[in-house]
């Protein structure tokens, strides 16, 4: 086990997943007869739970979870087609294989997280994936980060929670880890700033940083 150890969010931080949700998001209003959202509104909610993003997008809480069961059968058929790699992602994990342990911890559903992984070359550097399938409570709070950890047989100490958003870095936060956030995903480096965090542009340039501190 190495002394560092590295929690990886999954969208807008190692991957580029946007047309595969958007159409699950569309196809979730058609099936009950609504109107699609506007995509820049859907696209500034993903990284939240999906339970959350509908019902900010204005479902009703008592029907979120046939929004949710619609959505997940469009995604499943095509979410692996439509899901790659963003720049320099993979030779980010694959460097920073090499001197921390590896986890990934998601909003997205473990069960489709782990294919992908596999599908895109760069499962094997993970030793522990945590979804929203995994935790009761998902980020901004510190359970899955906490999962993944007693998982890893890890503790906070040198440890370092990777995302795009302002959730990772709350959880990051409320986990007691360090947070980074990335700018190559849905949020602005203009907002990521308000949470007095360190902000690279991509993920590799994030593990160069933590490849040289001490």
């Amino acid at each position: 086990m190495y002394k560092k150890t590295i929690l990886f969010d999954l969208d807008g931080t190692l991957i580029d997943s946007t047309s595969a949700i958007l159409k699950g998001f569309n196809d979730a209003f058609k099936t009950f007869g609504q109107t699609p959202k506007d995509h820049e509104w859907v696209k500034s909610l993903i990284g939240f739970p999906l339970d959350i993003a509908f019902e900010k997008l204005g479902v009703a809480k008592e029907k979120i979870q046939d929004y949710i069961v619609a959505y997940r059968n469009t995604y499943k058929d095509i979410y692996i087609d439509q899901t790659y790699l963003l720049p320099l992602a993979k030779e980010s994990v694959k460097e920073a294989s090499l001197f921390a342990n590896l986890a990934v911890v998601t909003t997205k559903s473990s069960k489709f997280s782990k294919p992908l992984l596999d599908h895109l070359g760069i499962g094997r550097y993970f030793k522990v994936v945590i979804g929203r399938d995994d935790v009761v409570y998902p980020k901004p709070n510190a359970e899955p980060i906490f999962l993944a950890l007693d998982k890893l047989e890890q503790d906070t100490k040198n440890t370092f929670m990777i995302g795009d958003t302002h959730i990772d870095i709350l959880a990051a936060k409320n986990a007691n880890v360090i947070p980074i956030a990335v700018t190559s995903g849905y949020e602005s480096k203009k907002n990521l700033q308000k949470f007095n965090t360190l902000i690279f542009e991509n993920t590799y340039q994030a593990v160069q940083y933590l490849k040289n501190i001490q």
